[in-house]
């Protein structure tokens, strides 16, 4: 008997079976050079550790591609074993069909709710008391990724937050170096707004408007220099001709751009490309002007299967994904902080130490996935689609943007 039948002997998990008893597919969006290398620290673990097999269902794009085809999947009567989405709203009208599997004897007997911090991100798998998913990362939003090369071919310093960056980006433009770096893609542009409306109207403003849905704190003076910071990206990005978001970080890493706001994922591109925090790179968390990060991340749900091999094998892999061991390993590669607040990091770089230091302190914030329904997410989209590509004002997208608000459940 392996190592996680004997931690599961005696519940509703049996014991090891015979070799790869089942074959577990596993999509997920994680196709870049960095999340490959960390999504193949799951599959490895599920292999080597429990008798089943790791069937690897990756789909090519970012998490808007993949999604639809996912929840098609299940709602058509072709699911997968497990699949990757983002904890929080995203799957509620699926488990209230009955498609997906309820986690809770589980949870309850490994003592999730003791072991996963911050304590949200259970909740985000959580829907009328009962657990759906495991959380397997804390991913945030919250950063600005700076080139030391592109900085130093400049002759300049490395700037310390979003308004030195602004004051630094004409030497960079005239040294040809494009300032600020973003992949013309919705979902990239509306992270944008999200991590400049922490960073310039500050918590207390972001919470009235994404928590509270107040319209008139989206009308206000504080979203109103959100807004004007969001013309003056869309400026410093003009000449940023990529589409993915690794192609954006690739022009950070070559020093092709000064610049990139992106979540911490982009950590592991550096990784790949052999770069040192601190000093080929730096990372401010929160643009450097409110240092806090939104709790966001990832998070695996097992599709109701009338199999019972495949349901032990979802409930084996359900364990993997949240073993110590593989927390570290997963992690590290990822450049996303664990759910576990019981494991040893003390080989994170710079840029993780700093966001382990941040989640120490209580700098956090729910992400907008745990509180604006997915068809509002894509609205604000949408309209940030518009703004980047357009000449639309800032006025006129901050008044588009409180009727999203307005109307969002």
């Amino acid at each position: 008997m392996n190592r996680l039948a004997k931690m599961l002997a005696g519940t509703f998990l049996a014991g090891a079976g015979t070799a790869h008893a089942a074959d577990l597919e596993v999509t997920h969006w994680w196709t870049s050079g960095g999340e490959a290398a960390a999504v193949s620290e799951f599959a490895k673990a599920f292999n080597e550790n429990t008798d089943h097999n790791w069937i690897d269902g990756a789909i090519a794009g970012s998490g808007g591609t993949a999604r639809p085809i996912i929840i098609s999947r299940i709602i058509g009567g072709d699911p997968m074993g497990a699949t990757q989405l983002n904890h929080g709203r995203q799957a509620e009208e699926l488990i209230e069909a009955g498609l997906l599997t309820d986690l809770t004897e589980l949870a309850e007997q490994q003592g999730w709710k003791d072991i996963v911090n911050p304590p949200s991100l259970l909740e985000a798998c959580t829907f009328e008391g009962r657990i759906y998913c495991v959380p397997v990362n804390i991913h945030s939003w919250q950063w600005m990724w700076l080139s030391h090369g592109a900085y130093d071919a400049a002759g300049i310093p490395v700037p310390s937050d979003w308004n030195a960056f602004i004051e630094s980006a004409p030497k960079l433009q005239e040294a040809g170096i494009v300032p600020l770096a973003i992949g013309q893609q919705s979902w990239q542009q509306r992270g944008a707004f999200d991590v400049l409306s922490v960073a310039i109207a500050g918590v207390d403003a972001w919470r009235k408007v994404v928590v509270n849905r107040d319209v008139g704190a989206a009308m206000g003076p504080e979203y109103q220099n959100v807004f004007a910071a969001i013309e003056t990206a869309r400026q410093l990005a003009a000449d940023s001709n990529v589409q993915d978001w690794n192609q954006a970080t690739n022009m950070v890493i070559t020093g092709k751009a000064g610049a990139q706001i992106m979540g911490d994922w982009a950590q592991g591109e550096f990784q790949i490309a052999e770069q040192v925090a601190g000093e080929d790179y730096t990372c401010l968390p929160g643009l450097g002007m409110n240092e806090v990060l939104d709790t966001g991340g990832d998070a695996f749900y097992f599709p109701v299967i009338d199999d019972p091999e495949v349901q032990k094998a979802q409930l084996e892999l359900a364990s993997t994904l949240i073993s110590p061991d593989v927390q570290v390993a997963f992690n590290l590669k990822k450049g996303s902080l664990p759910v576990r607040g019981d494991i040893d990091l003390s080989a994170a770089n710079d840029c993780m130490q700093k966001g382990l230091d941040i989640l120490k302190a209580g700098g956090i914030l729910p992400s907008g996935d745990m509180n604006l329904t997915p068809d509002t997410q894509t609205q604000i989209e949408d309209l940030m689609a518009e703004f980047w590509s357009t000449d639309m004002s800032a006025a006129d997208a901050q008044a588009h943007y409180a009727d999203l608000i307005r109307a969002a459940e």
